[in-house]
């Protein structure tokens, strides 16, 4: 993983999301749009690094949250406040649409 961005686990995801404004990104190796979306997650991740957490999650080897949270497509994001769900996109989103619900949510 890039820079501050955090590779989440089944094990890790809910003490992860459960403390301030998190983003996540469900995705999978052999998604095409999951590679397009890649860049954009890393540079968000430096951009919002100690404002917000921006995380990957490989759906393949970790499918509990993907379970919990019904991702039936990827990628899939979620932005999370305080382990609430705030916004979800699913399939291909802008840099500027995830950075305006970031700024919204981080206050």
């Amino acid at each position: 993983m890039a820079g501050n961005l955090i590779e989440l686990t089944d094990d890790t995801f809910d003490s992860t999301v459960n403390d301030g404004v998190v983003l996540v990104d469900f995705w999978a190796p052999w998604c095409g749009p999951c590679k397009m979306l890649t860049p954009i997650i890393e540079e968000l991740a430096d951009e919002y690094a100690g404002k917000a957490t921006i995380c990957k999650m490989n759906t393949d080897d970790h499918r509990e949250a993907a379970v919990q949270f019904s991702i039936s497509a990827i990628p899939t994001l979620i932005l999370f406040k305080d382990g609430q769900v705030d916004k979800k996109w699913v399939g291909l989103t802008t840099k500027d649409d995830i950075a305006a619900a970031l700024d919204e949510a981080i206050g």
